[in-house]
């Protein structure tokens, strides 16, 4: 999981976000299982949501908000280089999650 935070926080997403924690834990579902990216609605947020006894939508909210931080004002640079693809607009939060988890599993895999 320190794997995670590390590359959260090179991408401006800090810890004082709430949307941190649920991303940490949604990248860490997806690399133990990646059908979670194909269900994020049906699964992965009630998942988080029960984790942390709020509400989906209040999942959903939060880690769009911290996307939306690295997107604006994080390292936005590292986000492009990372995705593997050319990014125009902020990605979704599927899409990031997707980035987030092919990246760290192509690390894991030549590491």
């Amino acid at each position: 999981m320190n794997e995670i935070q590390r590359l959260l926080h090179s991408l401006g997403i800090g810890a004082n976000y709430r949307g941190y924690k649920y991303l940490v834990l949604a990248i860490s579902l997806c690399l133990e299982d990646e059908d979670q990216l194909l269900r994020i609605s049906k699964t992965l947020y009630p998942k988080i949501a029960r984790t942390y006894h709020v509400s989906t939508s209040c999942v959903e909210r939060n880690i769009r908000t911290a996307i939306n931080v690295c997107w604006e004002h994080g390292n936005r640079e590292l986000l492009l280089h990372i995705s593997m693809y050319p990014l125009e607009i902020k990605p979704t939060n599927s899409e990031f999650l997707d980035i987030v988890t092919s990246y760290l599993k192509c690390r894991s895999t030549f590491s």
